[in-house]
């Protein structure tokens, strides 16, 4: 006895496809509330207009990252900073998870809600250390704001609550790398240059 299987290429190509696919969504890379908790009373920098996380500007929001962000440009302001490569919306998403599952990155970001884009944006990582009787240290990283938004005090801005953040999370230090003509705005947040030299060897870019 002969069986025969009618296939058509549609239902080939569903048998193909993966089952299930992720979706880019709201979800925040870490709590919110630890940005809306923070004692900005503690903030040391000086903002005029007054600025803060709860309130940084008319139509501005600041938040934790979302794979949402991926159609909100966030790839164009970090390209405004260095080369941000071709990036696959499985690949950010596939990042995005394996940075929150960790509990150790607040990627955070200023969205304009009057256009729906991400306009700034800075990233705060700890690092758990044998050291100082196993302590954390934070380091803060691509730190930028888009071309449209400078000069509207979104660095400093998320300079100082990333500092906050930082003890609040009992880091015992915070580290940053900058150019030399950045030294200067730095220094206006507490940090003081190293006597140690940074050191890299790139394997790509």
């Amino acid at each position: 006895m002969k069986c025969v299987i009618n296939s058509s290429p549609a239902a080939t190509i569903a048998a193909m496809m993966p089952v299930a696919t992720v979706m880019p969504d709201d979800t925040p890379m870490f709590d919110p509330n630890l940005l809306h908790e923070l004692d900005w009373s503690q903030n040391t920098a000086t903002f005029s207009p007054a600025i803060s996380p709860l309130d940084p500007g008319d139509g501005l929001v600041m938040r934790p990252l979302c794979t949402a962000d991926l159609n909100r440009g966030f790839f164009k302001v970090l390209g405004q900073l260095t080369a941000a490569g071709v990036v696959s919306p499985e690949q950010f998403i596939k990042t995005f998870e394996h940075m929150k599952r960790s509990g150790d990155y607040y990627v955070t970001v200023v969205e304009d809600t009057n256009v729906g884009q991400i306009v700034a944006t800075a990233t705060l990582v700890i690092e758990h250390k044998f050291t100082h009787s196993c302590a954390k240290r934070g380091r803060v990283e691509d730190v930028v704001v888009s071309d449209e938004c400078r000069g509207k005090q979104l660095g400093k801005l998320l300079m100082s609550t990333l500092m906050l953040l930082s003890k609040r999370l009992n880091c015992y230090k915070i580290t940053l790398e900058c150019l030399p003509k950045n030294v200067a705005f730095y220094k206006k947040f507490g940090y003081s240059v190293s006597e140690e030299n940074y050191m890299v060897q790139k394997f790509f870019n």
